[in-house]
């Protein structure tokens, strides 16, 4: 019995993309980020289980990646996906080829994130460290962006072409071969871990920060998705950094 343990968890990692797909496509955006983080928390938890209960194997690592594909792939490109019906046009895209066509542009995020998953499994570099952006980092962003700023995305100040821009970059930072790094801890020395330690101390701050504010205009969960989002960005920005020194 132990041993279906681990793929029940990632079953319910399917499952909750599933229902944050559907959310989605009910411009449910605050429910679709829900799912998507109680997936990534399931996520994070079925890989775990089968090392402690001495179960992992092949089967395991490819229904993970297929519940992750639904999960962190297509519920935010159904969410982008409901949001191209919203969002402003330019004057000269206002025919109905740009507005039959865009809104399936929002899927290239699915596909990379298949890429990435794929490419993660075949990659040894990558126990310790990322290659490229995380798909639950990729997917929570997305998320947390479209619940937490959905009056400005669809305010003249956006519109499709940035947003579109916008898909093509979070797709080329999934499959990037910058390195990025892991919340995983060898020793929890200060001197070991500066940058993941800096990242915790800032995200924190950034989370109590929108909590309160969102108290104070009784919004939590919109300011706290704007606080999921910004974490997220904050990751992106310091990965690339730290990232690309390495490089050099």
């Amino acid at each position: 019995m132990k041993r279906h343990i681990p793929n029940i968890i990632t079953c319910c990692n399917l499952v909750c993309g599933c229902i944050a797909t559907g959310a989605a496509f009910h411009q449910l955006f605050p429910t679709a980020l829900l799912f998507i983080l109680l997936g990534a928390v399931f996520d994070f938890f079925d890989g775990m289980t089968a090392r402690a209960l001495g179960v992992s194997g092949r089967m395991g690592v490819e229904l993970d990646s297929l519940a992750d594909v639904v999960t962190f792939g297509v519920a935010p490109s159904a969410m982008l996906f409901t949001l191209f019906s919203t969002i402003h046009y330019p004057l000269l895209m206002h025919n109905s080829f740009w507005f039959t066509f865009m809104p399936f542009t929002a899927f290239l995020i699915a596909a990379f994130s298949a890429l990435r998953l794929a490419k993660f499994n075949i990659d040894e570099r990558q126990h310790t460290t990322f290659i490229g952006l995380p798909t639950p980092a990729n997917a929570i962003f997305w998320a947390a962006l479209l619940t937490g700023c959905g009056d400005y995305l669809r305010s003249p100040m956006m519109n499709v072409v940035f947003l579109f821009a916008f898909i093509v970059l979070s797709c080329w930072l999934l499959v990037c071969e910058i390195p990025m790094f892991a919340l995983k801890f060898k020793s929890y020395a200060w001197a070991d871990n500066k940058v993941k330690y800096t990242f915790l101390i800032l995200c924190g701050v950034i989370l109590i920060g929108n909590l309160i504010a969102g108290i104070e205009c009784n919004h939590v969960w919109l300011q706290l998705s704007r606080g999921l989002a910004g974490c997220i960005g904050l990751y992106i920005v310091m990965g690339l950094f730290t990232g690309l020194r390495r490089h050099d």
